[in-house]
């Protein structure tokens, strides 16, 4: 299998490179710059190929879309700004924009472009790395560039599954839960947790679920 990871030179990103390539998948780790791609995969053993990938500059998902041979899934994981010092009422609004650029229209763009490709995939799958911090159940007073933009990606994993499965192409969100990464901070699980959260999604049967958002493998609600 051939998957894409964005974000993944640290973190959960990271992770999900290592185990896919542990378990003998071709990995395309994705990193805003090819100097950070090139150095989280020369520490990951197995098939590993660093991607110079900024999802927030449309360039860079052209030229993606381009250059890879082939593409089984896409991992939409990179992600900014878990703004828990903002407050609905007084948000910095250009820390807004940059959320949104990154995490829902970088995601989304980049699934789009990469649809002709997945199409060709075996068994192809998008998996938005969600946040229950955009669940309109779960919704508070805090963090409300990272909030709005997890709903907005919820919103656009459920129409990309709507539009896609003619295409047999499965599109679901997954939250990974509280995990101890640099965004996340200390006292959460560990990164393998979070990482066997977003695989569920990945390893999913042909005839699986798809417009979900899951944790662990259970539906959380929108």
């Amino acid at each position: 299998m051939k998957v894409l990871v964005t974000g993944a030179n640290r973190g959960i990103g990271f992770e999900l490179a290592r185990q896919l390539a542990a378990r003998g998948d071709t990995v395309y780790l994705g990193a805003r710059t090819e100097a950070k791609a090139s150095t989280a995969a020369a520490t990951i053993s197995g098939d590993v190929v660093p991607v110079e990938l900024d999802v927030a500059e449309p360039a860079h998902a052209a030229r993606v879309a381009e250059s890879l041979p082939a593409l089984d899934v896409l991992i939409n994981n990179a992600a900014i700004h878990y703004d828990t010092w903002q407050r609905f009422g007084s948000p910095d609004f250009e820390v807004v924009e940059q959320a949104w650029q990154t995490n829902v229209i970088g995601a989304w763009r980049l699934a789009t472009a990469l649809v002709p490709l997945l199409r060709k995939g075996t068994s192809p799958r998008i998996v938005n790395v969600s946040s229950e911090a955009g669940s309109m159940a779960a919704i508070g007073s805090s963090a409300p560039a990272y909030a709005v933009s997890k709903v907005a990606l919820n919103a656009v994993t459920r129409g990309l599954a709507a539009d896609l499965r003619r295409h047999r192409i499965l599109v679901n969100a997954v939250c990974p839960g509280w995990i101890a990464t640099d965004m996340g901070g200390p006292g959460g699980a560990p990164v393998a947790e979070g990482a066997a959260s977003v695989l569920w999604a990945v390893d999913l049967p042909d005839d699986g679920p798809t417009g979900g958002f899951f944790r662990h493998g259970r539906p959380l609600p929108w």
